[in-house]
């Protein structure tokens, strides 16, 4: 690492990141609405977005700087059992491509913004809808946070903001100030935002793997040489090489698995979702969004490559950061941490403005003030979105990033219990709202118990997400079989509840709504009702 700042790189880097500045306050004025007061302006867009922009915006949402850097980290660190992002990436599409177009429906039906909007119309219960956006926002404060830290690993590559011994406020200034842009263009400009600067970020970042996937290899002798270091390394640290022992096996799939079921339960994901014009934008983009899957196999090659050039770092984040510094000019490395700068920025501000959406429209109008006009709605929502942005700086100033990432994989585990609720009464309405809730309470204690059980060689508590699945004796995904407890617990408690005849809410929306397109007669947007129960 060097001792003192990268120059070169460090004027790419602001190059870009003013470009994209510019673009962000610039936004406000792209498709400019007549009315830019209420939360499908400011928060979706207008939902007006058409296939290229929702793909971008969706790629830019799902593949973000935490993806660049950590995908490839955990390959750097463990082998090849850190490629489980790549199957789990292909195994969403085809299970979203099932139940998102129906979500799109309803929610452009009912004017709904959030997952906990349609649950609450669906159920007919605030109780649930509220354990939705709770374990929502729980979820993406953490991920928010990783955005920044890898903002931060690439400025700490680059030489900037002194050592670990600099005034704290120094060394953090550079952070500070693109955390200050990132909130400044968010509160202006809304979701149009980063929908805007996903091209340059995914640009930057097809160009960068392009490049480094030929490049480095290259100068490395080639992937014969790549592969042979990082199986000599596996094989002299015990591991057995490259590929994961049959214990691994098991955690290997059920992490694929799980994390394909969970990555779409995130509300940054619904969001960039509602944010599409028509029905058929959701369903072309599940078809073409596989080409990002493509795009992170070669990715996480980056691990492998990072072993083979000598990288030692005690932070695996900064394996690869400090490849790009290693292997390519200054200018190119600049270039490289500019996609990972700005492959920051626009997740966190879809998940900051997803979070914000769920207290708005989900805590703040359904039990604090339930006669909010959609201009104090929107209100409401910016200033939220500042205080969502502010929890993750001080989360990341304040906590060592393991800890962070930490959380961020127990979010996986608890946003997975939602996974019921949503995409079970997108299809049936069998499910009784007591029992979702129930089951959902048991999937969220027992994760959380789990992933607190679980040591490693730097932490006594949260030190991973895999533990001895009960039953069966194998190491699996935690997450996954608290999913698993939260389906049984929820299907006996309906069958129990229903033979006692329980009271059920009332359903708001009826079978045609979760067909309807843009275009359909009579198909308009209309408001959800202020309180649960009504009728449509």
């Amino acid at each position: 690492m060097n001792d003192g700042v990268n120059g070169v790189a460090l004027a790419v880097f602001i190059f870009f990141f003013v470009l994209v500045t510019a673009m962000g306050f610039l936004a406000a004025r792209w498709r400019k609405a007549e009315n830019e007061h209420s939360l499908d302006e400011w928060g979706l867009g207008g939902r007006s977005f058409g296939t290229w922009v929702t793909w971008f915006l969706l790629g830019g949402d799902l593949y973000t700087a935490y993806t660049f850097v950590a995908v490839p980290a955990a390959i750097y660190a463990a082998g090849a059992a850190g490629f489980f992002a790549v199957p789990y990436t292909i195994l969403v599409y085809p299970l979203i491509f099932t139940f998102l177009p129906r979500l799109w429906s309803v929610s452009h039906k009912h004017g709904y913004v959030t997952t906990s909007d349609f649950v609450r119309g669906r159920f007919g219960s605030k109780g649930l809808s509220l354990a939705v956006a709770v374990t929502g926002i729980l979820a993406t404060m953490p991920y928010i946070a990783l955005q920044l830290v890898g903002i931060q690993a690439v400025l700490d590559v680059m030489g900037v903001g002194g050592g670990e011994d600099t005034n704290w406020f120094i060394k953090d200034l550079p952070l500070l100030i693109a955390f200050g842009v990132l909130a400044a263009y968010t509160y202006s400009s809304g979701l149009r935002a980063p929908a805007l600067i996903a091209f340059v970020k995914d640009t930057l970042i097809y160009i960068v793997i392009a490049v480094a996937i030929i490049y480095i290899p290259i100068k490395l002798g080639g992937f014969d040489d790549i592969f042979a270091a990082a199986n000599d390394k596996f094989t002299e640290a015990g591991s057995g090489g490259l590929v994961p022992d049959h214990g691994g096996q098991w955690t290997y799939a059920t992490l694929a698995l799980g994390s394909a079921l969970a990555l779409f339960m995130y509300p940054h994901s619904i969001t960039a979702t509602l944010s599409s014009r028509s029905r058929e934008v959701i369903r072309r983009n599940t078809t073409i969004l596989p080409l990002y899957s493509l795009m992170l196999g070669l990715l996480a090659l980056l691990g492998f490559m990072a072993i083979a050039a000598g990288v030692k770092v005690e932070n695996g984040q900064l394996a690869i950061p400090q490849l790009f510094e290693n292997m390519f000019p200054d200018w190119f490395a600049g270039v490289a941490f500019a996609a990972i700068g700005i492959g920051a920025l626009v997740p966190a501000a879809i998940m900051s403005i997803a979070a914000a959406n769920l207290f708005t429209r989900n805590i703040y109008k359904d039990f604090i003030k339930p006669d909010a006009t959609p201009a104090q709605e929107t209100k409401v929502s910016k200033l939220v979105s500042l205080l969502v942005k502010v929890g993750a700086l001080v989360f990341v100033l304040g906590m060592d990033k393991t800890v962070a990432i930490n959380f961020q994989l127990l979010g996986g585990i608890w946003i997975l219990q939602t996974f019921p609720a949503l995409v079970g009464g997108l299809f049936t309405r069998w499910f009784h709202r007591w029992a979702l809730l129930g089951g959902w309470a048991v999937g969220m204690v027992y994760g959380t118990v789990a992933a607190y059980g679980v040591a490693s060689p730097t932490q006594k508590h949260f030190g991973g997400s895999s533990d001895e699945i009960p039953g069966i004796g194998e190491i699996g995904y935690i997450g996954l079989t608290a999913f698993v407890l939260n389906v049984l617990v929820t299907v006996v408690l309906t069958f129990v509840l229903r033979a006692v005849k329980a009271p059920d809410g009332v359903d708001e929306t009826k079978p045609s709504d979760y067909t309807a397109d843009a275009g359909d007669p009579g198909v308009q947007v209309e408001l959800p009702p202020a309180t649960a129960g009504s009728s449509h």
